[in-house]
């Protein structure tokens, strides 16, 4: 959304005296017709918002900076909409597309606040960091010189971004280090992995773990089964969704459609013609019918959900977890003037069935009440996660029969 200045019209009545004129032409009274008067507008009251912003911006107890009251007043408007739309200005609409495009220029640390400190979650694989030797659970205490500052991370990661090839210093904590370490790490494409996959204690079944969906998801979860295929088909796959919130839609589809033949996959309903779809699975089943557990839990939101409800409604996968977030519905990002983009919803999807999740979310067919989430990349081996050991006894077990796996469960 562009941002447009509110103008206050201030409108004049002009009077027009209409009447006849009388005229003495040679002694004679004659009466003269008068011109057709002009057409005047009728006054045009400003709209409240144009009254409201016109009194702050000149009797606010202190100035307001020019744009101030013209973005909150954008905000204001989208945001009474639903919690999903959003009006993004240049720097948030940028941050977008690089999480769904999957790469961006920096050093590659994912980190995240804890306890009032910055702790580095995990290096991502062949970035600059992890090839400098920075390591998950060290502290991230400077930039560039710059202390880094809880309660700003957004800005943290702003500044360790950059173009390819600029430099960029970091001061990193480490246990058993008594001074900070020092790096120095030029900045490269550094590709965005939302897919880790590995193989389960006794080697027959796999685990996926996809954290959120953008457009390289479905091309990485295609090469990581490949490679975890390389040995021998799997008996079955644990695809963890928990903390999922979403993502790119059609990466989201995809995902689905690498265990699915044939089917619908979602339906959506919107007032635009271009809001009103249905995405249908196309042949082709990576773990061929192989067995599917599909773990979810409260924040699994809105992509997660559409592939958790399309395996389920084609009898592909069995669910486990907890009740999902119920985020049924899709947002378009609508690109504005100055770098600056509109979030809007404009669709409400639905499940193969016909149902929608939205606010109601999907209820698993095996509840495992107040499981422990999954934990960022790198923080636990998957084995060690109770929810992953009680998917893949189900898995077993289901090689049984399936009435003996939900038994398991009970």
């Amino acid at each position: 959304m562009s941002n447009k200045a509110f103008h206050t019209l201030a409108a004049a009545v002009a009077g027009v005296l209409l009447g006849a004129g009388l005229m003495l032409v040679r002694g004679v009274s004659a009466e003269r017709e008068a011109p057709p008067a002009p057409v005047v507008a009728a006054p045009v009251a400003p709209s409240l918002l144009e009254e409201v912003s016109e009194r702050v911006r000149r009797d606010y107890v202190v100035g307001v900076e020019p744009g101030q009251l013209d973005r909150a007043a954008l905000d204001g408007i989208v945001a009474s909409l639903d919690p999903h739309s959003a009006f993004l200005d240049a720097d948030e609409y940028r941050a977008m597309r690089v999480s769904t495009s999957g790469h961006y220029s920096g050093v590659g640390l994912e980190v995240a606040e804890r306890e009032g400190r910055v702790v580095v979650v995990a290096p991502v694989e062949g970035s600059p960091a992890e090839r400098a030797g920075v390591r998950a659970g060290d502290l991230l205490l400077a930039i560039d010189g710059e202390a880094v500052v809880p309660g700003v991370l957004d800005e943290a990661i702003e500044r360790m971004r950059g173009r390819a090839g600029s430099t960029v210093r970091l001061a990193i904590g480490r246990d058993g280090e008594p001074e900070p370490l020092q790096f120095e790490l030029e900045r490269s494409d550094v590709q965005v992995g939302t897919v880790r996959a590995s193989r389960l204690p006794g080697g027959a079944h796999g685990y996926v773990r996809i954290t959120h969906f953008n457009d390289a998801t479905p091309r990485d979860l295609r090469r990581l089964l490949s490679g975890l295929q390389a040995t021998g088909p799997l008996q079955g796959l644990v695809l963890d969704l928990r903390g999922n919130p979403g993502g790119v839609l059609e990466s989201a589809v995809g995902v689905a459609d690498d265990f699915l033949e044939a089917g619908l996959i979602v339906r959506a309903e919107g007032r635009a013609a271009g809001a009103r779809f249905e995405l249908s699975a196309t042949e082709g089943d990576l773990l061929r019918e192989a067995p599917l557990v599909v773990l979810v839990d409260h924040g699994s939101a809105s992509g997660a959900e559409i592939v958790a409800g399309a395996l389920r409604d084609h009898g592909r996968a069995t669910l486990m977890g907890e009740r999902t977030f119920g985020k049924g519905s899709v947002q378009t990002v609508i690109p504005l003037r100055d770098g600056q983009a509109l979030k809007l919803t404009t669709s409400r999807y639905f499940t193969p069935s016909g149902v929608s999740i939205h606010e109601r979310g999907l209820e698993p067919d095996v509840l495992l009440a107040d499981g422990p989430r999954a934990g960022p990349p790198g923080a636990a081996q998957p084995a060690d996660d109770p929810a992953v050991q009680a998917a893949l006894q189900y898995l077993r077990d289901r090689s049984l029969g399936t009435q003996v796996a939900l038994a398991g469960e009970q």
